[in-house]
């Protein structure tokens, strides 16, 4: 329940409503009091009692314990009857696409205007589902920029966006858009594409990134499952290949991602700075010890892994070659998570959305529990794991004063049942509210 504290300018909030604005507008007052029957605190890692969050517009203001009072003015939110978390960090998706068994035909029907508008429809679900952030790792021609930018200018809704852009990778690995195509489509896609083969090329791609105004480097060192080539574990990319995108990523702020499901790639990667591992199903013991050395950040997306291998069991789902893979590594990444998380390797979620449908995103939460993670675990990996991952940890991954006002609330204590995660009942980013009693609010956009 939402109500607004008597204003000092009684006439503003029927005004809005008079010109077509909604009750949700109230939720973009100055001032929002948060009344949470529970908080799950995850830097403390407990959950606390009753708990009030004062929102002063983009940025929480206070967190008191108790019911405290609002401020004249102030906008009341009632949600006493539910368990307020930090609103969560998806650090693997892909907003443009979703698979399905037309995919690999729709590339030559669709343009980019096609996925575009579908970005649109996939954030709004991520948003609602209580991701409130995430961090977009490949697109096709850099249209999640645009996606980013319009949400930033309060055009669309969706969550907060660090997109990757193209991803970098090499001539036939799993970055090359070109996989599987005949000889006269298929070309020689170079820098501008995301394909390189040396280091210099690499330097170039990654400040490529830079001129289309990217937020991150996502990389491709060993192949993968749903490109049409034959192996999903091999390295694609050198040491020194990738010692040079790290070493110029870094230079322009960026942290670089890897994708890589293959032990050896996944060595190189650590050895050449990375700042996570996606997937990476076949990791052995050494990769792990190094990447604790390292610090190396460990993404699993176990969500892809089992959809894929669901799928790979359906008919003509996938093409031949996809299929194989799928049925072959989509299974192991359930159990390679529960080692490195045994190991003590740093678990950021991450889902790899797109792979799987955008919304089902807290599934995720369940799969790393069945892997053997504490519940307290996967929330903290979805708040101040990914937060630290993104380098915005200033800003995100908790309910404290000075932090974006991003708040997400469900029925129940999910740490006692984490399935409750995916019965998001209330959105609030940036102070704005955008789900409440479970259903969505209309705030213009």
């Amino acid at each position: 329940m939402i109500r607004t504290i008597k204003s000092s300018l009684p006439g503003t909030t029927a005004l809005i409503l008079a010109l077509g604005g909604s009750a949700a507008v109230a939720a973009e007052a100055p001032v929002s009091v948060i009344h949470c029957g529970h908080l799950v605190d995850v830097v403390a890692g407990k959950v606390l009692g009753a708990t009030t969050v004062i929102v002063d517009g983009k940025r929480v203001r206070e967190v008191v314990a108790g019911s405290g009072s609002a401020p004249a003015g102030a906008t009341e939110i009632d949600l006493s009857s539910q368990t307020c978390l930090p609103g969560l960090i998806d650090t693997h998706t892909h907003l443009s696409h979703e698979t399905s068994p037309t995919g690999y035909t729709d590339v030559f029907h669709w343009n980019t205007a096609d996925y575009a508008v579908r970005s649109t429809v996939y954030a709004r679900r991520t948003l609602l589902a209580g991701f409130t952030t995430v961090r977009n790792l490949g697109d096709g021609v850099n249209e999640i920029a645009s996606l980013r930018n319009a949400i930033n200018a309060g055009i669309l809704a969706g969550p907060r966006i660090y997109t990757a852009g193209r991803p970098i990778g090499s001539t036939g690995g799993h970055a090359d858009p070109t996989d599987g195509y005949r000889d006269d489509l298929a070309g020689d896609p170079g820098v501008m594409d995301g394909i390189i083969n040396s280091p210099d090329e690499a330097i170039k791609a990654v400040r490529e990134h830079y001129k289309k105004g990217d937020d991150v480097i996502k990389i491709m060192p060993s192949g993968g499952v749903l490109d049409q080539s034959s192996s999903g574990d091999n390295s694609q990319l050198t040491l020194e290949e990738i010692k040079a995108i790290v070493s110029t990523a870094h230079d322009y702020n960026f942290t670089v991602a890897a994708h890589a499901h293959g032990a050896e790639a996944i060595r190189r990667a650590v050895i050449g700075g990375v700042d996570s591992i996606e997937h990476g199903t076949y990791m052995d013991d050494a990769d792990m010890k190094l990447m604790k050395e390292h610090g190396t950040y460990y993404v699993p997306t176990i969500i892809a892994g089992d959809f894929v291998a669901q799928k790979a069991k359906v008919p003509g789902y996938f093409p031949p070659a996809v299929q194989a893979k799928a049925a072959a590594i989509g299974p192991l990444i359930i159990n390679t998570a529960g080692k490195a998380y045994k190991a003590g390797v740093k678990i950021a979620f991450g889902t790899d959305a797109g792979v799987y449908p955008h919304g089902d995103n807290a599934h995720e939460f369940e799969l790393m529990v069945q892997a053997g993670m504490p519940t307290m675990f996967v929330l903290q990996a979805a708040t101040t794991h990914a937060a630290d991952l993104l380098k915005h940890d200033k800003d995100l991954g908790s309910v404290a004063a000075g932090k974006f006002a991003d708040l997400v609330a469900v029925p129940g204590n999910p740490v006692d049942d984490i399935s409750l995660m995916k019965k998001v009942s209330f959105v609030m980013k940036e102070g704005v509210v955008y789900k409440r009693d479970g259903k969505s609010v209309d705030v213009g956009n």
